[in-house]
């Protein structure tokens, strides 16, 4: 694979994780560098094991992975993104805080890097860079598009609160709804 075409391939999987970044990032009153690097990690993390995993694992199991795996992420996208409206209009929501849910981080990073898996698959059928090499570049351009996602979130969520937290559960749901389109041909 040449190297822009990395590049590109690492930023378009790196998009659901940095919505759900930002989202995060509303959450967020301080230690910000410390908590985008968990964040960062996270996701960053999940996209480049991923391809490796799906590199390993070969045609016959992704096969029933790819069945189903749109709706499991947008189940899990769905229902965070709801729960995130629901408590924003009851004014239930989450106060801004420094902690992190890392049970909640980790079915976000799963959830956001399903894809990763059938990209590796691919990996596994061309000739080009060592499947490593691009996890490694996937991996990275994640946690940097990542870490200046939770940024911006707390910059947005700082100054909109309650309207932004309904716009990140709005968001949730349609990368949600996204994920499950792509997986069943519409888009």
């Amino acid at each position: 694979m040449e190297v822009l075409s990395l590049i590109l391939l690492s930023l378009s999987l790196a998009m659901d994780a940095f919505s759900v970044s930002l989202c995060k990032g509303l959450k967020l009153k301080s230690k910000l560098a410390k908590n985008a690097a968990i964040i960062g990690l996270f996701f960053g993390g999940f996209q480049a094991v991923m391809p490796v995993i799906g590199y390993f694992l070969g045609k016959g199991v992704v096969k029933y992975i790819e069945s189903f795996d749109h709706f499991i992420a947008f189940g899990i996208l769905a229902v965070l993104g709801i729960k995130m409206i629901i408590d924003a209009v009851k004014g239930d929501e989450e106060k801004l805080s420094d902690k992190l849910n890392i049970k909640e981080l980790l079915v976000l990073a799963v959830a956001t890097s399903i894809d990763a898996l059938a990209v590796g698959f691919t990996f596994a059928m061309t000739d080009g860079l060592s499947i490593f090499i691009n996890a490694a570049v996937i991996g990275g351009i994640t946690f940097a598009v990542c870490f200046g996602g939770v940024f911006l979130g707390s910059l947005f969520g700082n100054k909109f609160g309650k309207p932004a937290s309904i716009i990140g559960g709005c968001v949730l749901i349609l990368i949600g709804l996204k994920i499950m389109l792509e997986g069943i041909g519409v888009i």
